[in-house]
């Protein structure tokens, strides 16, 4: 997590320039789509077929294998909250200082992007917020044929002083067998973890503190969605958060760095949410919330890994080994 003052579509030189050293020339392919009826970026790796929608959002609408099923939640215009559209997908929000989710979350979502497209990757850019004057959007740079960093960033572009932090939340559907796992602790001789437990929040909730969809083992928690709704916040020293899905024979795990003095909410960097009838779980990491000057810009990295096989979720180590 850093600030700079840099603004976030400064030109294809400032992100080339960061440039993984593990990516190949002419191993990806970049190609302007339609997507559902939307205009989108396709992304196609030897590994990994990623679609991002700049019509709206952005959003991330397609995760998978090149040939395989999309393992993100995306139904345009089934989930709705008043004018807002969920869509499903990748998204960034801003959380604020003591609320990680309110009204400013939502703005702008539905609006049309800014498009940068580079040798390696993308930029997309969401609209200003006239309230606020932030904008929000994410890169996405190939780092291998199985790996993608997703660098989501808000930017100030107001005379005003603004502060939150970024909230990523990729929508999976979890298939049958589907099961997902967070790392806990840190391994040392003075081990411990935070985690807040919800009951009931903004009308929703079904599973409470006692939930059989989630098992704390001795070094990973385990959720094994069972339509109940529920959420949980935590903190992750190895800041990873992982489907296992044996039913398409895939491994996604997303993982952030984490920084235990950083102001993260409720002192936690990973989430998840269990929807109704598991019409989808969400993936979330949050980053430490800053204040941000005129012109100053946010970032929040994620690595995303997409393996194949299905990852059994009998200990931590498995886990780790994927960002190895």
């Amino acid at each position: 997590m850093l600030t700079d003052t840099t603004a976030p579509w400064s030109g294809s030189k400032g992100l080339n320039r960061v440039r993984g050293a593990c990516y190949h020339p002419g191993m990806t392919t970049i190609n302007k789509v339609t997507f559902n009826g939307a205009k989108a970026l396709e992304l196609i790796t030897p590994s990994i077929r990623l679609v991002a929608v700049y019509q709206f959002g952005p959003r991330i609408a397609f995760f998978g294998q090149p040939k395989g099923a999309n393992l993100l939640l995306w139904k345009p215009g089934k989930y709705k909250r008043g004018a807002w559209n969920l869509q499903g997908g990748h998204r960034v929000w801003v959380t604020r200082p003591g609320a990680d989710e309110n009204e400013d979350t939502y703005a702008t979502d539905n609006a049309p992007c800014d498009v940068e497209i580079f040798d390696d990757g993308f930029r997309l850019i969401g609209t200003e917020n006239p309230v606020n004057r932030t904008r929000r959007g994410f890169s996405v740079k190939v780092h291998d044929a199985e790996t993608v960093e997703v660098d989501n960033f808000v930017h100030n572009t107001g005379d005003m002083l603004y502060s939150g932090g970024l909230w990523a939340l990729t929508c999976t559907v979890p298939a049958t067998g589907t099961k997902y796992g967070i790392p806990l602790g840190d391994g040392s001789e003075w081990n411990a973890y935070r985690m807040v437990n919800f009951n009931r929040w903004a009308g929703h909730g079904q599973g409470g503190f006692n939930d059989k969809q989630i098992v704390t083992g001795k070094d990973l928690l385990v959720v094994t969605p069972a339509g109940l709704e529920n959420k949980r916040m935590i903190e992750s020293h190895h800041g990873i958060i992982a489907m296992s899905d044996p039913s398409r024979g895939v491994t996604f795990a997303k993982k952030v760095p984490h920084d235990i003095s950083a102001p993260c909410p409720l002192g936690c960097n990973i989430a998840f949410y269990i929807g109704p009838k598991n019409f989808m779980v969400e993936l979330e990491t949050m980053g430490a919330e800053r204040s941000l000057r005129p012109g100053d810009t946010l970032h929040h990295t994620e690595k995303w890994v997409l393996k194949p096989g299905a990852v059994k979720l009998t200990n931590a180590a498995a886990l780790l080994q994927l960002f190895a």
